[in-house]
């Protein structure tokens, strides 16, 4: 296919999958941190990706907790979006470098999806404390397993919480650490 038509084509590829994978990968985390089921963000997520992960479910059952159908289902829509996307440039990816790719992105995209939902919460703390936001009930849900050992160590300074502000240095030096690496292994 030409440029013209294949970079518009990919965006729309790579969009769409991402939003789903996002949609999976945030009921996955939001079950792993054992936030509310009844919040109206896990409803929506549930709604959502119900379709894809019940036939799954029958297949793949969890392990200690983890939702193993939920990050099978990643993997694999990864891996077609990155297929597909591969195809469209005129590129053949070989199953184990497709593999290996996937991975890599679904690290970078977990690692992101902390990093901006606790940006939001601390926006969130700012422009609405001390008033039950469901969004930010379940964005608490979601970070608290990261900034409560921050909080331990890195008191509050006059009143101001530097807990996030730390954990998303240190989440960017984790993503500056880890992904060479896994990219490399992908060739």
């Amino acid at each position: 296919m030409n440029g013209y038509l294949a970079t518009p084509l990919a965006f729309l590829i790579n969009t769409l999958f991402q939003l789903y994978i996002i949609a999976v990968l945030l009921r996955f985390l939001l079950q792993w941190a054992r936030a509310s089921f009844y919040n109206p963000l896990s409803q929506f997520l549930v709604k959502v990706t119900n379709p894809a992960l019940k036939p799954l479910r029958r297949i793949i059952p969890g392990l200690a907790g983890l939702d193993l159908a939920a990050v099978v289902l990643m993997l694999v829509l990864q891996m077609v979006a990155l297929g597909l996307i591969a195809a469209l440039n005129g590129f053949a990816i070989g199953p184990g470098t497709l593999f290996l790719l996937a991975v890599a992105e679904l690290v970078e995209l977990t690692v992101y999806v902390f990093i901006f939902s606790i940006l939001i919460e601390a926006l969130l703390s700012w422009v609405n404390p001390g008033r039950y936001n469901p969004m930010a009930d379940a964005l608490h849900s979601l970070n608290d397993p990261i900034l409560r050992p921050i909080r331990r160590v890195v008191p509050p300074v006059s009143g101001f919480d530097l807990s996030p502000l730390v954990a998303i240095i240190g989440l960017q030096v984790l993503l500056m650490l880890i992904m060479p690496p896994l990219r490399g292994l992908a060739g």
